[in-house]
C-alpha cells in the first residue's frame, strides 16, 4: 500500500503558503478600503462645509489607495470579488459625484474612477442623499441659487436608475437604493417648493411695501 505522507506534506505546505498570501493580501485590502472610506466621508463633510479644496485633497488620497488595492488584486479575484472593496468604491463614487454637482465640474465615469458599474450606480443613487442635505443647508443660509438646478439633477439620476431593472445579484442592490432614494427626492422637493413660495410671498410683500400698500 502507498504511502501518502510526503505527497500530502507537499499538497499541505503549498495550500498554506497560498492561503497565507491570500489572507495577507486581504487584510491590506481591507485596511485600504477602510481608509478610502474614511477618506470619502471627510470628502463630503468638507463638501458640505465648502471647503472644496480640502475634499479635492482627501478624493485624491483615496484615489491613490484604491489604485493601490486594485493593483494588488489584479492576481487575487477571489478576493477582489468578496464585496469589501466595491463597497469603498460605491464611498468613493458618493464623494466625487457629490464633488462634481456640487461644484459644477465634470461628472467622472466608471472608467475615470476605475470602479465596477454596480458600484458606481449605487454612489451615485447615495449622492442623492449628500444633494438633499446641501439643498437643505442651502435654504438655512437663505441662498437658493444652487437649489433648483441640484434637485433637477437628482430627478435626472433618479429617472436613470430606475431603468436599471436587473436582479440585485447583478446590481447590488440597486433595486432597494433607489427605492429609498425616491422618498429622498420627494422629500426634497415639497421642502424646495415651501421654500420658493415662501420667498415669492417675501418678495410681493416687500414690493407693496415699497409702494406704500398695507
Amino acid at each position: 500500500m502507498n504511502d501518502y505522507t510526503d505527497q500530502l506534506h507537499v499538497i499541505a505546505e503549498d495550500a498554506y503558503t497560498t492561503l497565507a498570501n491570500t489572507f495577507s493580501v486581504r487584510e491590506n485590502v481591507m485596511r485600504l478600503s477602510r481608509t478610502i472610506i474614511q477618506n470619502s466621508a471627510k470628502a463630503i463633510r468638507c463638501i458640505h462645509r465648502r471647503e472644496l479644496n480640502t475634499a479635492l485633497e482627501l478624493l485624491q488620497t483615496a484615489k491613490d489607495n484604491l489604485f493601490e488595492a486594485s493593483s494588488v488584486l489584479t492576481d487575487h479575484p477571489e478576493v477582489y470579488y468578496s464585496g469589501f472593496l466595491e463597497d469603498a468604491q460605491k464611498e468613493y463614487v458618493e464623494a466625487n459625484a457629490t464633488f462634481a454637482f456640487v461644484s459644477g465640474g465634470s461628472l467622472p465615469d466608471p472608467n475615470d474612477l476605475q470602479v465596477t458599474k454596480p458600484a458606481y450606480l449605487n454612489g451615485l443613487a447615495e449622492s442623492i442623499g449628500e444633494l438633499r442635505r446641501y439643498i437643505l443647508d442651502s435654504l438655512r443660509r437663505n441662498d437658493l441659487s444652487q437649489c433648483e438646478p441640484l434637485l433637477s439633477t437628482m430627478d435626472e439620476i433618479y429617472s436613470i436608475l430606475v431603468t436599471m431593472d436587473f436582479p440585485d445579484s447583478v446590481t447590488r442592490g440597486l433595486r432597494r437604493n433607489t427605492d429609498a432614494m425616491r422618498a429622498v427626492l420627494e422629500r426634497t422637493r415639497a421642502d424646495l417648493t415651501t421654500a420658493l413660495r415662501q420667498q415669492s410671498l417675501e418678495h410681493r410683500l416687500s414690493d407693496l411695501g415699497k409702494k406704500g400698500i398695507t
